[in-house]
């Protein structure tokens, strides 16, 4: 199939890690595909995948009812809307995927005469913006993706499946995601670490992710386990006036409050890493204390390196995780509570799960992924015939 995949935004995040595995999945399937993205880190990236590119605006509608930030946000949609419209004509595409919420409403707002199916990574807020946004993408799209259940209920209600909304897991690459291949003691040393328990949270730093529930939590753990280290690796990607959360205070807060607890010498703020494998490999637990997670791709990646999972039940891990066998769940956000999880994840034999890597190979395998989202495209196309009806030429 010739696919021309949309995204919004240059930056990097789970999301768009999601859509560079996509990409190398569908090309390795024999699939022609295209990224129309604005310029930046995604197109470098993609590129090296060997994809071909189109260059949009950057666009970053907010969800906030902000007169200023909302209509400055509907203006670069448009623009960038009216870009890709000629780049659908030039192509032709057998089928448009937006990677995104955002990139789905830029998509629709095209209208393109050709399939378009809209992957949804986040839970949209309630609210008049959150409604308006749930009506577009149900109605102008042919198919929607939804990478978790709870995804998929937040956005169309229990009656999801009857909408055209689809649910398809996040993949993980379990070559690069591999404990075979990865030193553990050279990748504990690379770190500055030595014998002691290590836990990680992997996340852009945004209030959501819960980093500071993370911090608390290990107060806690050092109690009875007074050489325990935690990393935060992750920044502050999305730090514009429009964006939801003041995501450079949260992060100043958050290394004020390791400065309060007297934690400084136990948690290390790695910043943006490019090779999550290595930080994995010298992990003993690894926590996602979000306060809704939509799916959770380092959960995944931890099953594949066999890392034991401490996570939020909120939402997409309740999907993925199996307790006793992949980690725990926890709902409660008590920071003692987390602890004393914590220290049972750590009393087992916290440097490997068993049967966690073959469940990771068996449900969120590359090529497992691309095949599921192909099945979507063939059914957006066989959905399509009538609402091409309704769409004027470009």
């Amino acid at each position: 199939m010739r696919v021309l995949l949309v995204e919004s935004t240059s930056q990097v995040s789970g999301a768009e890690r999601s859509l560079l595995e996509l990409i190398r999945g569908l090309r390795a399937a024999g699939h022609d595909v295209t990224l129309a993205a604005p310029e930046g880190e995604i197109q470098r990236l993609a590129g090296a995948a060997g994809c071909r590119m189109m260059t949009i605006p950057e666009s970053q509608l907010t969800f906030k009812l902000h007169p200023r930030y909302l209509s400055a946000g509907l203006l670069a949609m448009c623009r960038t809307a009216l870009v890709l419209r000629r780049i659908v004509r030039r192509m032709r595409p057998d089928v448009v995927h937006a990677n995104s919420t955002r990139a789905g409403l830029i998509t629709v707002l095209a209208r393109p005469r050709a399939p378009i199916v809209v992957h949804c990574r986040d839970v949209l807020p309630d609210g008049h913006a959150g409604r308006l946004v749930r009506r577009v993408l149900l109605g102008g799209a042919d198919r929607v993706i939804a990478i978790s259940r709870h995804v998929a209920t937040a956005l169309a209600g229990s009656g999801w499946s009857g909408r055209g909304v689809e649910v398809v897991d996040n993949p993980v690459d379990l070559e690069r995601f591999d404990p075979a291949r990865i030193d553990r003691a050279a990748a504990r040393s690379g770190l500055g670490l030595g014998p002691e328990p290590v836990l990680s949270v992997i996340a852009q730093i945004t209030p959501w992710k819960g980093q500071d529930l993370a911090i608390r939590m290990l107060a806690e753990l050092r109690r009875t386990r007074p050489t325990a280290r935690l990393l935060i690796a992750g920044e502050a990607k999305f730090i514009s006036a429009a964006t939801r959360h003041d995501n450079r205070a949260f992060e100043r807060r958050l290394k004020e409050l390791v400065d309060e607890l007297e934690l400084a010498a136990a948690v290390a703020f790695l910043g943006e890493r490019s090779d999550p494998e290595c930080v994995l490999a010298a992990t003993d637990l690894l926590l996602v204390p979000s306060e809704e997670e939509p799916f959770g791709r380092t959960i995944i990646e931890a099953m594949a390196m066999e890392v034991p999972v401490l996570s939020t039940a909120v939402g997409g891990p309740a999907e993925i995780i199996r307790p006793g066998r992949d980690g725990l769940l926890l709902t409660d956000r008590d920071p003692a509570v987390w602890a004393r999880a914590a220290e049972r994840l750590l009393d087992g034999d916290a440097s490997h799960v068993p049967g966690s890597r073959d469940e990771a190979a068996r449900r969120f395998a590359s090529a497992t992924h691309a095949a599921a989202i192909v099945a979507v495209y063939l059914r957006a196309v066989d959905h399509a015939p009538l609402r091409a009806r309704l769409r004027p030429e470009p």
